[in-house]
């Protein structure tokens, strides 16, 4: 998709404007619940830019990432029948029903793993809205889940540096995935 990595490269650019903080958070608001673009394209050169305010950056983009989870849950509560024509025409009503499957299946985890993997987060806020999945559970697995995956991203770019932000997006998205695959073990083991 040439138009996402437009519109990331762009993105990335905003960390340098005086209002980056404020647009970290509402990307990271927006991301969670309607957004394509996921904060971590303007988490990481911000902390690469100034590494001190690392920790209070990703700080910031959990708690805008878990209250934007909050407007998505909301969402698939109450406005389905709004945003469904906008699932099918951005190509993701296959993502949508694989989310919806899981949902029924795995519940809580994979609320927390949808939020440290590269699975769109927003399919799932909405699905567990969508699916009247249990309010405070979703806001406790947003939160562990989003937090470790932002935290991880400012511990990875302030200790590895400029060498880490090149790497970033494939390292994270392997660490995602690695994520969902011991979440998996974990949960048949259990069950």
């Amino acid at each position: 998709m040439e138009w996402l990595q437009r519109v990331n490269q762009r993105v990335a650019q905003w960390a340098d404007n005086p209002h980056a903080e404020r647009t970290l958070a509402g990307l990271s608001f927006a991301e969670s619940s309607f957004f394509p673009v996921p904060p971590d394209v303007l988490l990481a050169p911000m902390t690469l830019a100034h590494p001190d305010r690392g920790w209070r950056y990703a700080t910031l983009v959990t708690v805008a990432s878990v209250l934007g989870g909050l407007f998505g849950y909301l969402i698939g509560a109450y406005g389905m029948e709004l945003i469904t024509p906008f699932i099918t025409e951005w190509g993701l009503q296959p993502s949508f029903d694989q989310a919806q499957i899981l949902f029924d299946e795995y519940g809580l985890w994979i609320v927390f793993l949808a939020g440290f993997s590269p699975i769109p987060y927003k399919l799932f806020t909405i699905s567990a809205g969508a699916l009247a999945m249990s309010l405070p559970l979703f806001m406790l697995a947003s939160l562990v889940g989003r937090g470790a995956r932002f935290y991880l991203v400012a511990a990875f770019v302030i200790w590895g540096g400029e060498h880490f932000l090149n790497m970033e997006r494939a390292w994270m998205s392997r660490l995602g995935w690695i994520a969902v695959a011991l979440g998996s073990i974990y949960y048949f083991l259990r069950h």
